[in-house]
């Protein structure tokens, strides 16, 4: 069942609309986001779409404040001492030989998906970033999963890695 076209008219009509609701209500934006972000997965889902080529792509903020090493661009300058759960994504991705990036923002996403070229992404970040994402990369199939913030916004935030495992199966069941 091709779907791609409902994803595109949630993608580049209902999003802005939603947006520019509110703009009106920023108390409703991060629901009405989170929105976009299910309704985005559950049309992939429906279409189905197999990749080899996945591209796991994280926000900054997953890394402890603690570290002393700054990760952005290559996740692979971490030490791996397990205070925050990079060392885990990078085990799961390196498994699934996917690529795996962390952006620090909007405009380095975009470039590391310009250059990776992936079939698809799985992209964790803040409703906000995530829904933002989503739209600017269609037709490019991402999953989203928001990421968890028990101490507030871009601040040591969580993501959980049984959510990202099942995207990644999702991409590669044949």
């Amino acid at each position: 069942m091709r779907l791609g076209w409902l994803r595109g008219i949630t993608l580049k009509i209902l999003y802005p609309l939603f947006m520019l609701l509110g703009a009106f209500s920023p108390s409703r934006k991060e629901r009405l986001q989170r929105q976009i972000i299910n309704l985005n997965n559950k049309l992939l889902r429906a279409e189905r779409p197999r990749a080899t080529r996945i591209l796991l792509l994280l926000p900054h903020c997953l890394q402890t404040n603690e570290c002393e090493i700054r990760l952005t661009y290559n996740i692979y300058n971490c030490k791996r001492c397990g205070k925050c759960e990079i060392r885990d994504l990078i085990s799961i991705s390196d498994e699934h030989n996917l690529s795996l990036f962390v952006a620090t923002g909007g405009n380095l996403a975009r470039k590391i998906v310009k250059d990776v070229r992936p079939e698809a992404i799985i992209a964790v970040a803040c409703e906000r970033d995530l829904s933002s994402g989503i739209a600017d990369s269609y037709p490019l199939p991402v999953l989203g999963i928001p990421n968890e913030r028990p101490f507030g916004p871009c601040f040591n935030t969580r993501v959980d890695l049984n959510r990202v495992r099942e995207a990644i199966e999702f991409f590669c069941k044949k």
